[in-house]
């Protein structure tokens, strides 16, 4: 079997494919019209990617003609590079790369599993756009003398203080401050339509809805790890998925003894924060009841609370790979 490395881009493509023997068959650039015919015209073959932008789009294409195609994480790849960066070194070194026997691979997501990421993280953005607009209201206001109270839950007071006390302010000022609030009414309104479509697709789905069985884990997070995650067996434990989410130690260890810092925060650092999110939740339950959770209030005696909050996510982390593998449902809460 021959065995390509390709090197995606926006327009330009490199290949770079060598044989059984390792012999160097081809070496040349593609238009990205070209990128079909060239591998219609290839025999099977198996064919090495970086896990970045478009690379599930042409992973798809490619299975459907025929060829095997396993996805890389770029940061996996990135050592073997021997010097200078060129787009042919990029595909020498993805083709190299493929063939290590200690090379992890990416899941190829389908279109389904796409469109609900996709759902997922123009919400998180209108989220983060809409606290960057409840913020710039705020702090304008607090200029005239308007002091607001903090957090999201006090948006419709502001916006009732701005209504009664607009006449306070300069033309120039309520023009500007009314257009930020129809910008906040309009983001709040979508991130509700997103909120919808999520919550009705994690219905429809049995992997979705098992994760949510977990404690702390609601739907926002079950279909985000669900769409993510395709194929659970890609990891052998539930502490190489928690290691690909970046909730692991980074160790720094040399001359037998060993050293462990803080939390890689490699991966996706999306599920990350919600698993983080979620454990927070989870803590502050805890803390009313620890009778409910004795392993997290035992836990918080030993440790800080968001050194213990990223353990707990650490620990959900383990839980949902094992529910995503067995296809179970969590019967109790985690103790």
């Amino acid at each position: 079997m021959v065995t390509v490395g390709l090197d995606l881009a926006k327009s330009v493509f490199q290949v770079h494919a060598i044989g059984s023997d390792g012999t160097v068959l081809i070496r040349r650039k593609l238009r990205r019209a070209e990128v079909t015919g060239f591998f219609t015209d290839l025999l099977s073959c198996l064919v090495g990617m970086e896990a970045c932008a478009s690379a599930h789009h042409w992973a798809r294409e490619l299975i459907a003609l025929g060829h095997e195609v396993r996805l890389m994480p770029p940061v996996y790849v990135k050592p073997d590079v021997n010097r200078g960066k060129t787009d042919a070194a990029d595909a020498e070194t993805i083709c190299e790369a493929l063939t290590r026997p200690t090379m992890r691979f990416v899941a190829v997501k389908n279109i389904e599993h796409q469109a609900v990421l996709m759902l997922h993280k123009s919400r998180d953005l209108m989220v983060r756009q809409r606290t960057m607009l409840i913020n710039a209201l705020r702090g304008h206001l607090a200029e005239y003398g308007i002091v607001t109270g903090i957090g999201a839950g006090s948006v419709t007071a502001m916006l009732k203080t701005l209504l009664e006390r607009q006449e306070e302010l300069p033309a120039h000022a309520r023009s500007a401050l009314h257009g930020l609030a129809a910008q906040l009414r309009a983001l709040t309104s979508e991130i509700d339509r997103l909120e919808t479509q999520i919550l009705a697709w994690h219905r429809a789905d049995e992997t979705s809805k098992r994760l949510a069985t977990i404690p702390g884990i609601g739907p926002i997070t079950a279909s985000a790890i669900s769409a993510a995650v395709p194929n659970a067996s890609l990891f052998r434990a539930g502490r190489q998925f928690a290691a690909w989410l970046g909730l692991t130690s980074r160790a720094n260890s040399s001359g037998g003894k060993e050293r462990l810092g803080g939390i890689t925060k490699q991966g996706d650092g999306y599920l990350r924060r919600l698993l983080v999110v979620s454990a927070t939740a989870v803590m502050r339950m805890t803390r009313k009841y620890a009778d409910r959770q004795p392993w997290m209030a035992q836990l918080l005696e030993r440790k800080p609370a968001k050194i213990a909050t990223v353990a707990l996510a650490n620990k959900t982390a383990h839980i949902a790979w094992a529910v995503m593998l067995r296809k179970e449902i969590s019967e109790a809460a985690i103790a």
